[in-house]
């Protein structure tokens, strides 16, 4: 999947209460998204994990919602 495709979904799933993210070093994390287009930049939060995780655009492979 190619950065353009990525960034489509991404902004495709911040309106999706549930989100699935393929980062490049391996990690899968789900949990709602913020995602600012402007700086490629975003945040995952998954409140029943009680986690945080800031990322970049080019970081993840690939996103499912």
């Amino acid at each position: 999947m190619d950065h353009e495709e990525v960034f489509d979904l991404l902004m495709n799933a911040r309106k999706s209460d549930w989100v699935q993210l393929a980062l490049a070093d391996g990690q899968k994390l789900e949990g709602a998204i913020i995602f600012n287009e402007f700086k490629g930049t975003g945040r995952l939060i998954n409140i029943d994990k009680e986690i945080s995780v800031d990322f970049r655009a080019d970081q993840v492979q690939d996103v499912k919602f």
